[in-house]
């Protein structure tokens, strides 16, 4: 089987024996949690990350069987746009990046109950 030569099923893309989501529906699931995470949002930090579990957790029970790299980057993604809130609340401007990640370490979003990795797969 040449590379590339897998086929599309509902959502995902089959190859070589394995599963991997769809750029469309990674893309889809990127978009909607850009729109729960926009950085003007005046939301508490609880509430944003309600509804983006709501929806990660929709996304993620769909996708469960796919590839294992598939949900760190993700996760990561989401981290990322949640330390860009919390840097825009202290008058910071920017995406998070250099020391935002000791500032702001994974277990604060542990505590703020951010999906658990059990939950993640990660």
């Amino acid at each position: 089987m040449e590379p590339g030569g897998g086929f599309d099923f509902p959502g995902c893309h089959v190859e070589r024996g394995m599963r991997w989501p769809r750029k469309k529906s990674v893309n889809k699931f990127k978009e909607t949690i850009r729109r729960k995470t926009k950085r003007c949002i005046g939301h508490s930090m609880e509430m944003i990350i309600e509804q983006v579990n709501r929806s990660a957790r929709g996304w993620c029970e769909y996708f469960k069987h796919t590839h294992k790299t598939t949900f760190p980057r993700l996760d990561q993604r989401i981290r990322r746009l949640l330390r860009s809130i919390l840097r825009s609340r202290v008058k910071l401007r920017g995406i998070s990046h250099g020391r935002d990640h000791q500032r702001r370490p994974n277990s604060l979003f542990q505590y703020l109950e951010l999906l658990k990795r059990t939950q993640l797969s990660i």
